[in-house]
């Protein structure tokens, strides 16, 4: 029974210690960075169009980006 407090006990610090290092603060200096150009999904055009083609082409829906309702065209 103590081997297995002892293991549960690891376990669970070793998940709070990965669960905690995945936490970070952005200092107002690294903001400007992140809020490059090169850091926006949608910086590519042609890029969004081939993936909008594939999710329609999966989905059997088009559109829908910003509006309300399903691929069956009710809002």
């Amino acid at each position: 029974m103590p081997q297995t407090r002892k293991s549960l006990s690891a376990a669970v610090l070793l998940a709070g210690v990965l669960l905690a290092t995945g936490c970070k603060n952005v200092e107002p200096w690294q903001r400007r960075t992140l809020s490059d150009a090169t850091m926006r999904g949608d910086r590519d055009p042609a890029g969004q169009g081939l993936a909008d083609h594939m999710w329609f082409s999966r989905e059997a829906a088009s559109g829908g980006r910003g509006v309300g309702g399903g691929g069956c065209g009710c809002n």
